[in-house]
């Protein structure tokens, strides 16, 4: 169902009822209150046009023997109507009496405990603590909710809550399985249940080593690997690594051993950061091992090796087009086979991507090939110059429909945007700051924008249509002033409200949240924006969650930006009067595969006239706003479009490091997958232990293989899925996979996503000794207040009717006996 969107001022005045004092009775504590207190105002104006209407009617009669009757006949009457008027108008009021009644709940400590393996690093705690807080007159029982490698805290967390109970979990809240912590939380608030937990500190050492980087590479290509080793130390305080992500801390005492292939090329003590990197060519073509050994003493020696496969391939074949000598071509024979031909040829079957490289229109040769080469599946990369773009007549060019950029017109277009902002309770502490932030955007916009606003917590609320910035900016700001915060969190809701404020049109939805909101149903809203045609720019406020704003904004072809990088959204929607201003390349987007980690330094004066096509990504834009690094996909084909280059027309600072790595990255997303033409296994990612991988085979022929069964899924192509059993390399057909420890051991520490529970449902973080507080905390969260309202309008039509009914009966009886008529 979609979100009613209103004001949040008029939420709250509907929400408020007016209350009238009620009598005081003895024994009975209740207020009177009326739903429409202003159908009262009819009350004094129905008495005097009743009285008006009875008592007139006799005024003009002579004296007679029975004006006396006659009179006190009509004073009944009128009595007698405005009593059936007050019951109508008091009943259309709606009258409730309302009381408060209090209910004691059953101070039961419902103890959840984890004793699976990531727990080990803490000291068990819950028999003395289960013991103490029954010695304070609460009984206690207790639910065993994960053990060994399993961790389904949060299926565990399901099944105890109870409505408008209290649960105590002894855990570090690393789920391995089943529900997520947000999903338990989601729960817990619906039923009004509370969640506290115990504040944990580690008495044990416990660290673990990952290693990252690239799972293909190209032979004689240089690539660069991470070692990193954390975990938690013994005795850190419950603020230190053992009550943070993964533990965090400082890695002491321990050794790291690095072996490719078996050689060991690296082993050292592991820094203060707790990271290692390590460079590699490979030279052969093939699977080839990286393994990670870490010596020192700790609770488990499962994660303490850690393997990873490349698959070195040959060096992709890349076609070079170019009628000029740039220092590109050079740059890609580094990295890539490359054919250098002056224009298009019919035939590219044999390539992974194609350069094309300062080329005008009419020199590019067969283009319709190309297009047909690139919707197949091919990549396709476009650098620009003075005789490229709207300098090379693309526009009227068959490749301007594969480009991400239309020729001519950079920026300033008119945009509809809807800033979406986080008021739940979360947001609470920091509504100052995320105001500001607020403000701080929209300030980023410029007046040709259309611009609305919505509030958000567990509902939307729509505060401001859309209207041109230019004349409703002074407004807008006052509006972000005056929201208040309040309510759970549903990112999902704030989502669909803003994009139903969009309209069909679509737009942008700049989302201002910490993000602390279950992942599943922000990803499923993402994914209904998405197909609205609606990009989402995240920005992060606060104690941000990560991992959801930045998988919204990639869902939705967005940006995922830090709080102190708002000024990036003058390179879209700055217009003429709030443009970008900088002396070097800024990454627009940091989520797509080319610019994410990377930090470019390089200044290019120069670019083409371009503007950013609906359903492109902009990944990267000039000092002074314009479009420098544009990609989308065209058919099932990747198409990047470099638009910015340096005074002589070549590519400048864009060839040295770490802005080379923009081209390089360019080159590689093009390519894709370096396989897809080949035969054999063309993927095994690495796995862990319980989990399975996915085996791909790329031939004519059913593969056979001993205790793994292939199924056919398309024309030559095979798939697989293992599940292995045990820590190590595997051999299959020619190709390698590692399996790794469980993931019971990847995180240490105690998950935020539990403090994140425990804030959520207004519940308490205790200390091991504090079983008189918890007592005490569960005592009060079991009773509960609660407003019973009873409705009198019912009884008030009774008493009109009965009271009417009786009027006419008296009357037509004085008429039969022939009294009290009135004529």
């Amino acid at each position: 169902m979609r979100p009613e969107l209103v004001r949040l001022e008029l939420v709250r005045a509907v929400a408020r009822r007016a209350a009238v004092p009620g009598v005081s009775v003895p024994g009975f504590d209740a207020t009177v209150e009326f739903a429409r207190p202003a159908v009262l105002a009819a009350l004094p104006v129905a008495a005097v046009v009743l009285g008006l209407l009875v008592l007139r009617r006799g005024g003009g009669r002579a004296a007679t023997p029975d004006a006396g009757a006659g009179r006190r006949a009509r004073i009944a009457l009128l009595a007698t109507r405005t009593v059936v008027v007050a019951c109508l108008v008091v009943a259309a009021a709606g009258p409730t009496t309302v009381t408060t009644a209090t209910t004691p709940g059953d101070p039961t400590v419902t103890m959840l405990v984890d004793r699976s393996a990531s727990t080990d690093v803490y000291p068990s705690v819950a028999d003395d603590l289960e013991a103490a807080i029954e010695s304070e007159g609460v009984a206690v029982d207790r639910v065993r909710v994960a053990a060994g490698n399993r961790s389904r805290v949060g299926d565990g967390l399901l099944a105890n809550l109870r409505p408008n109970g209290s649960v105590l979990v002894v855990s570090d809240g690393r789920v391995t399985g089943g529900a997520s912590l947000a999903r338990a939380a989601d729960v817990a608030e619906s039923v009004d249940a509370t969640v506290n937990r115990v504040r944990l500190t580690p008495n044990r050492t416990d660290r673990r080593v990952a290693v990252f980087g690239p799972s293909k590479v190209s032979v004689g290509v240089e690539n660069r690997f991470a070692v990193r080793v954390s975990g938690v130390e013994s005795g850190e305080s419950a603020g230190g690594g053992g009550e943070g992500a993964n533990g965090g801390a400082a890695p002491t005492g321990a050794t790291v051993t690095i072996e490719v292939d078996g050689s060991v090329v690296d082993s050292r003590p592991v820094p203060e950061n707790g990271t290692v990197s390590v460079t590699r060519n490979f030279s052969s073509v093939g699977p080839h091992r990286i393994t990670a050994r870490l010596n020192g003493d700790d609770v488990h020696a499962a994660n303490d090796v850690y393997r990873k496969t490349v698959q070195a391939v040959e060096r992709p074949r890349v076609l070079y087009v170019s009628r000029g000598d740039y220092a590109l071509e050079e740059y890609l024979r580094r990295l890539y086979d490359v054919e250098r031909v002056a224009e298009v040829p019919e035939d590219l079957g044999d390539y992974y991507a194609v350069v094309v490289h300062d080329v005008a229109a009419p020199d590019l040769g067969s283009v319709g090939a190309l297009q047909k080469y690139v919707i197949d599946g091919g990549g396709l990369v476009v650098v620009g110059g003075e005789h490229a773009y709207e300098k090379g007549g693309y526009g009227s060019s068959q490749i301007a429909s594969m480009l991400p950029v239309r020729v001519g017109g950079s920026t300033g277009r008119r945009s509809q945007v809807v800033l979406a902002v986080d008021v739940s309770g979360s947001a609470k502490s920091g509504m100052r700051v995320q105001k500001s932030l607020a403000l701080d955007v929209l300030d980023q916009l410029g007046g040709q924008n259309r611009v609305g606003l919505v509030a958000f917590n567990r509902q939307a609320y729509r505060v401001a249509n859309l209207t041109a910035l230019d004349g409703s900016r002074a407004d807008l700001e006052r509006k972000i002033r005056s929201l208040r915060s309040g309510g759970g969190t549903n990112v999902a809701r704030g989502l669909l409200g803003a994009s139903n404020l969009l309209g069909d049109r679509g737009g942008t939805v700049v989302l201002l949240s910490d993000g602390r909101d279950a992942a599943k149903p922000s990803f499923a809203a993402a994914d209904r924006l998405e197909s609205r045609d609606v990009r989402v720019v995240t920005v992060g406020v606060g104690s941000v969650n990560a991992k959801v704003l930045r998988g919204i904004a990639e869902r939705t072809g967005g940006t995922f930006l830090p709080a102190d990088e708002t000024n990036r959204l003058r390179v879209e929607f700055g217009g003429p009067n709030r443009r970008y201003d900088g002396d070097h390349l800024v990454v627009v987007d940091d989520g797509h595969f080319v610019t994410r980690g990377v930090d470019p330094t390089a200044s290019l004066p120069g670019s083409n006239e371009v503007g950013v096509k609906a359903g492109a990504n902009l990944l990267a834009a000039t000092g002074y706003g314009a479009p420098a690094l544009s990609a989308w996909r065209f058919g099932l084909g990747r198409v990047v479009a470099v638009t910015a280059y340096g005074a002589d027309g070549s590519l400048g600072g864009l060839r040295t490091r770490p802005a080379s790595l923009l081209l390089s990255r360019s080159v590689n997303w093009a390519v894709g997958d370096p396989q897809r033409k080949a035969t054999g296994v063309v993927s095994a990612p690495d796995t862990r232990v319980g989990r399975p991988t996915r085996l791909v085979y790329a031939g004519e022929e059913r593969p056979s293989v001993e205790g793994i069964s292939f199924s056919k899924v398309a024309a030559d192509r095979y798939e697989a899925r293992p599940v292995p059993d045990a820590r190590g390399y595997r051999d299959v057909l020619g190709s390698s996979f590692a399996v790794n420890y469980r993931a019971e051991y990847a995180a240490l520490g105690v998950s935020p996503a539990l403090k994140r529970a425990v804030e959520r449902t207004g519940g308490e973080t205790f200390g091991t000794r504090q079983a008189s507080a918890i007592a005490d905390a569960v005592t009060q969260q079991t009773t509960h207040r609660r407003r019973i309202e009873r409705r009198w309008d019912w009884a008030l039509l009774l008493a009109g009717l009965v009271v009417y009914v009786g009027e006419v009966c008296a009357r037509r009886l004085g008429r039969y006996r022939g009294r009290g008529a009135i004529p």
